[in-house]
């Protein structure tokens, strides 16, 4: 039975790595996987869902008006699909979740999804509400903070290693502008 899955979790957490290994156990059964990874995320190469590790696989991209039923409807009639993972799942849009519920009700495939729950300010992200709200199973990635806790916050820094406290909600970056926090450091130095 198709399931849709929201792997979740702060930065530095492993949730590429998980996904390319989930995409992997299937192809090693001689099952085809189609990956999707945002396009405004440019760290790596563009159409590449990329791990710290240095590992990677060649991905769809999605933007706001990618239709990503579609996509996946056009991509069965060549070849049976057996999972769809998709990569920085909190950029996805309330239409394009809707759109995943479909492939997973309709088309039978189940999918995978992984991205940040919450931002910098600690706002849910549009698609990671979606998923939180709609997906079949939830499944938090656990990364740690500086002090050993576990980290479920993401605190954006300027190029002084301070917390930035305002801007847009999207600004693509990695470790050196990005820092995974427990609830209390991420208070302290956001919230007050």
């Amino acid at each position: 039975m198709a399931q849709l899955y929201f792997y979740y979790s702060t930065m530095n957490a492993g949730k590429s790595t998980h996904l390319l290994q989930s995409s992997y156990n299937y192809q090693e059964r001689g099952l085809a996987t189609l990956l999707f990874t945002a396009q405004i995320d440019d760290r790596f190469a563009k159409g590449k869902v990329s791990s710290r590790l240095g590992i990677h696989a060649d991905a769809l991209l999605f933007d706001d008006n990618t239709d990503i039923f579609s996509q996946v409807k056009s991509q069965i009639s060549e070849s049976k699909i057996a999972c769809i993972l998709i990569d920085e799942a909190q950029f996805l849009t309330k239409r394009q979740v809707k759109e995943l519920t479909n492939i997973v009700d309709e088309l039978k495939i189940p999918v995978l999804a992984y991205g940040i729950r919450t931002d910098f300010l600690g706002e849910t992200f549009i698609g990671s509400a979606a998923l939180l709200a709609w997906a079949d199973k939830l499944v938090e990635l656990k990364t740690i903070c500086h002090c050993g806790k576990k980290a479920n916050f993401v605190m954006r820094c300027d190029e002084h290693g301070n917390a930035v406290k305002g801007g847009e909600q999207i600004e693509v970056g990695g470790n050196e502008r990005y820092e995974s926090l427990c609830r209390r450091h991420f208070k302290a130095l956001v919230w007050d």
